[in-house]
């Protein structure tokens, strides 16, 4: 496998490109040797999905657009990035707040500790921002 393998998709900031999203990262962690059904595959999803979510549901229609990039470093970590262009980044909900929604960042950081992997946030040069996620990759065996 090479050294670095890239994949990435700019789509409308609308509900129905969430699931759009996660279906581009499951074409693409499959072409990359993820079986669909991985737990492992289950995560990255999910973890797309509430990015993506945030990335409509929180730039209050200042981003039209959201890009996802996914990066494969020497099968030994998985790079995800999910870039709007809204100034505001992430906010950190204490945790006895009690609302139906906000718990996405809740989870994504979660979820990213479970795998042991970071999360990180950084401004784009248009005034938005992206936020990285670096999960430990371990490539399948074939069989």
């Amino acid at each position: 496998m090479a050294d670095l393998q890239e994949a990435s998709v700019t789509l409308p900031s609308d509900p129905a490109s969430v699931s759009a999203a996660r279906k581009f990262v499951t074409d693409i962690l499959s072409e990359w040797g993820l079986p669909v059904d991985d737990e492992a595959g289950d995560t990255v999803r999910l973890i797309v999905s509430e990015l993506t979510t945030n990335a409509v549901q929180h730039t209050f229609g200042q981003s039209p657009t959201f890009t996802v990039d996914l990066r494969l470093e020497r099968d030994e970590e998985l790079v995800i990035g999910v870039t709007d262009s809204h100034p505001r980044w992430p906010q950190r909900l204490p945790a006895a707040v009690r609302q139906d929604n906000g718990r996405g960042m809740i989870i994504i950081r979660s979820l990213t500790a479970e795998c042991g992997g970071r999360l990180s946030v950084t401004p784009t040069a248009e005034g938005g921002k992206t936020v990285w996620i670096a999960l430990p990759w371990t490539a399948p065996v074939p069989g």
